[in-house]
C-alpha cells in the first residue's frame, strides 16, 4: 500500500461507518401512524396526557368503565397507535373495564425523544401504570397490561419488574430481540458475522440494555401474575414457536392459539370474548392488583 492510500483508508473507513450508522437510525426509525378521523368521535372518552421519562408527555385515550372493575393498559405495537386496539379496548369496555390507550413515545401523538426501543416501550407503561388515576386507592382496582407485539414484549418486561400487576396479556410477542433483527438483517440481506452481530451490539449500546436480560423469554418467568399468550396460527412475522418458548419458560402461563396472522385474527369478536372470559377468571371484580400479583 503506497503513502497515499495509507492516508486515505482510515478517513474513507470512518465515513463509511457514519453512513452505515445513518442508515442504521433511519431504518431502525419507527413511522408515525395518524390516527383515523373515526377514532374522535366516541361517547365517554378522553384524551389525556401522561407525564413519561426525560420529561416527555404520552397522548392517550383514556376511557373510564364500571367502578371498581379495573383497568387495562392496551399498548400498541412498532409503528402503531392506541388506535389500532379500539377494537379490543370496547370489547373490554363493553365487559365493565376503564382503558387506556397510550400512543409511545415517537408514535402517534406523543412527544418524540430519539430512539424508540423495547426498554422505552416498558418505561412508557411504567408512566401509565403511575398516571392512573387512582387505581390503588381504596376500594383498590385491578390493572392489566395488554400489548401487541413489541407492546406485548413491552407489557412482559413492565410486568416482571413489579408486583401491582394483576394480569398480562401478552399478543403476538417475540421471544427474544436477537431473533427479531436476525430476520430484519436477513431482509436487507446483511450477513450476520460480522456486520450483523456488530449492528446488534450497537443497538445494544444505544438502548442501554442487552438482549439477553430484557428478552420476554428471559423476564417471563419473574412474573408473579397470571399471563395468557394469544398468538396466530399463521403468523409469519414472529413464528408461533416463540410463543410456545415463552410458555415454556413460565409453568403459569396460558397460551391461546388463534387461526390469524400478526396483525390480526380471524372472528376477532370471539377472541375478545375468549380474552374477557379469562380475565373474569384469573382477575374477578373486585380483585387488587397486589393480591392478584
Amino acid at each position: 500500500m503506497n503513502t497515499w492510500a495509507a492516508l486515505l483508508v482510515p478517513p474513507a473507513a470512518w465515513g463509511l461507518g457514519w453512513l452505515g450508522l445513518r442508515w442504521l437510525r433511519r431504518e431502525l426509525a419507527p413511522p408515525r401512524l395518524e390516527h383515523p378521523d373515526a377514532a374522535a368521535p366516541l361517547a365517554d372518552l378522553q384524551w389525556v396526557s401522561v407525564p413519561t421519562a426525560h420529561g416527555k408527555h404520552l397522548a392517550a385515550q383514556w376511557l373510564p368503565g364500571a367502578a371498581g372493575r379495573g383497568v387495562v393498559i392496551l399498548q400498541h405495537g412498532w409503528g402503531g397507535n392506541g388506535s389500532q386496539l379500539r377494537p379490543a379496548a370496547l370489547a373490554l369496555h363493553r365487559r365493565g373495564w376503564s382503558v387506556l390507550l397510550p400512543d409511545a413515545r415517537n408514535h402517534g401523538r406523543s412527544d418524540p425523544d430519539g430512539h424508540s426501543s423495547l426498554p422505552r416501550f416498558a418505561e412508557d407503561l411504567h408512566a401509565c401504570l403511575s398516571w392512573l388515576p387512582g387505581p390503588h386507592s381504596a376500594p383498590a382496582q385491578p390493572v392489566v397490561l395488554m400489548g401487541h407485539s413489541l407492546g406485548a414484549a413491552a407489557a412482559l418486561l413492565a410486568g416482571s419488574q413489579r408486583s401491582d400487576v394483576a394480569a398480562i396479556v401478552s399478543v403476538s410477542a417475540f421471544a427474544h430481540p436477537e431473533q427479531v433483527m436476525r430476520r430484519w438483517l436477513a431482509e436487507y440481506r446483511i450477513p450476520f458475522w460480522p456486520l450483523g452481530w456488530l449492528v446488534n451490539r450497537y443497538i445494544e449500546r444505544v438502548i442501554g440494555q442487552r438482549f439477553d436480560d430484557i428478552a420476554p423469554v428471559s423476564r417471563i418467568g419473574h412474573i408473579q401474575a397470571p399471563v395468557l399468550l394469544v398468538h396466530g396460527q399463521d403468523d409469519t412475522v414472529v413464528p408461533l414457536e416463540c410463543a410456545r418458548r415463552l410458555q415454556a419458560g413460565a409453568p403459569h402461563a396460558s397460551l391461546l392459539v388463534r387461526a390469524g396472522r400478526h396483525d390480526g385474527f380471524d372472528q376477532e369478536e370471539v377472541l375478545y370474548a375468549q380474552v374477557s372470559d379469562w380475565l373474569d377468571q384469573h382477575v374477578p371484580p373486585g380483585t387488587s392488583s397486589a393480591r392478584a400479583a
